[in-house]
C-alpha cells in the first residue's frame, strides 16, 4: 500500500514516544540530521544480474541524488542468499549497510536448518520496494486443457501423472506450484532443476508438462506458442498478457502468489535513519520514469510503512511454514 506522506522524524519519535519507546538521545538527534555522511552499502546477496540486483541499482541510482551520498551495491553471493543476508544481521547498526533481497528472505528461514540469523529479529524492515507481476501457469501444447478450470479438472483425473519443474527444492517456482496443489486439491509430481533455463527446455520439449515461471521470464515462449498460458499468479492481470486471467479469478480463489523485494538495514539501526531512507523510497516510487522502469522489467512498484513491511514479512513466514508442513519438505 503506497503510502502518500513520510511522517517527519518529530513525529514518528511522538508515536514510539506513546508506544513506551524512549525518546534518541540528544546526542541521536544532532547524528540523525546529519545522516547520512558517506556512501551507504546496498548488500545483494546474490551475484549480478537479476531482479533483485535491478531493484538494488535502481535505488542507489535514485535515492544517491536525494541524500547527497551515494549508494553503492555489493554483490556477496552464495548458499542460496544466506552469506549475504548474514553480513548485514551481523553488521554495525549504523545505518551505512542495506540488505536488498527478496521474498526468499522468508522461505530460507523454512528451509534451512540453523540459518545463522534470524530473518525477523535481526533485521530493521525499512519498506517495501516493488511486486513482481507474478507467476504464470503454463502447459505444454500437447495438454488439451485451455483453462484453469480445465487443467484443474484433468489434474485431478490424473493425480500425480502431471509433472512439472522448478529451479530447485524450495525455489519460487516450487512454491507456487505446491501452493497451487495445496489451493486447488491437485497432486503434481514435482522435478527439480539447477535453473529456470534448463527447466524451460524440457517443458518445451514435452518431456514435463507444467511450469509455474515468472511470467516476464516465459512472456517470449508464450508469445511464441511454445507453451499456453492459463492463469497468472498476482492479484490482477499484467499487461502483457491481458488475456490470461489470474488463477484466483479463473477458479482457484485466494490463490495470489507474487515475489516482493524490499530493504533491511540490521536490528538496532536508529528509527530516525530507517524513517529517513523509507520516506526517500517513497518519494523515489512515484516518480513516473522510475514507475516505467519497473513496470518494463515486470514489477509493480509499491512502498509501504516499515511496520507493514515487517508484517508482510511475517505472514510470509507463517503461511510458507503451513505450505512446507503440507509438502513434507524436510530442512536441509
Amino acid at each position: 500500500m503506497e503510502r502518500q506522506n513520510a511522517l517527519p522524524t518529530f513525529a514518528i519519535v511522538s508515536v514510539l514516544l506513546g508506544a513506551g519507546i524512549c525518546a534518541p538521545s540528544f546526542a541521536q538527534q544532532r547524528a540523525a540530521l546529519d545522516y547520512p555522511s558517506r556512501p551507504i552499502r546496498l548488500l545483494v546477496p546474490f551475484v549480478p544480474g537479476g531482479t533483485v540486483d535491478f531493484v538494488a541499482r535502481a535505488v542507489g541510482l535514485k535515492i544517491s541524488a536525494a541524500i547527497g551520498q551515494s549508494m553503492y551495491v555489493e554483490n556477496r553471493g552464495g548458499a542460496g542468499g544466506i552469506i549475504g543476508t548474514d553480513v548485514v544481521a551481523k553488521s554495525p547498526p549504523n545505518g551505512y549497510t542495506i540488505l536488498v533481497t527478496s521474498t526468499g528472505h522468508a522461505s530460507l528461514p523454512i528451509i534451512t536448518k540453523n540459518l545463522p540469523y534470524d530473518a525477523v529479529r535481526d533485521f530493521a524492515p525499512i519498506s517495501l520496494v516493488t511486486r513482481g507481476v507474478g507467476s504464470v501457469l503454463v502447459v505444454h501444447p500437447s495438454i488439451p486443457a485451455q483453462t484453469v478450470g480445465g487443467f484443474i479438472a484433468l489434474a485431478k483425473a490424473n493425480p500425480g501423472k502431471l509433472s512439472y519443474g522448478s529451479s530447485g527444492v524450495g525455489s519460487p517456482m516450487h512454491f507456487a506450484a505446491e501452493s497451487f496443489n495445496m489451493k486447488a486439491g491437485t497432486k503434481m509430481t514435482h522435478i527439480p532443476y539447477k535453473g529456470s533455463g534448463e527447466t524451460y527446455i524440457d517443458l518445451i520439449a514435452g518431456r514435463i508438462e507444467v511450469g509455474f515461471p515468472p511470467a516476464r521470464g516465459a512472456l517470449e515462449h508464450i508469445r511464441s506458442r511454445k507453451l499456453r498460458a492459463l492463469g497468472i499468479s498476482a492479484a490482477s492481470r499484467w499487461g502483457e498478457l491481458p488475456d490470461v486471467p489470474t488463477i484466483d479469478e479463473a477458479g482457484v480463489p485466494g490463490y495470489i502468489r507474487a515475489d516482493w523485494y524490499g530493504l533491511w538495514f540490521p536490528a538496532g539501526t536508529p528509527v530516525e535513519y530507517v524513517a529517513r531512507i523509507n520516506a526517500e523510497i517513497v518519494k523515489m516510487l512515484r516518480d513516473d520514469a522510475i514507475k516505467k522502469l519497473f513496470t518494463e522489467q515486470g514489477l509493480i512498484p509499491v512502498a509501504s510503512t516499515p511496520e507493514e513491511f515487517g508484517k508482510t514479512i511475517v505472514d510470509e513466514i507463517a503461511f510458507q511454514r503451513q505450505l512446507v508442513a503440507q509438502m513434507g519438505l524436510k530442512t536441509q
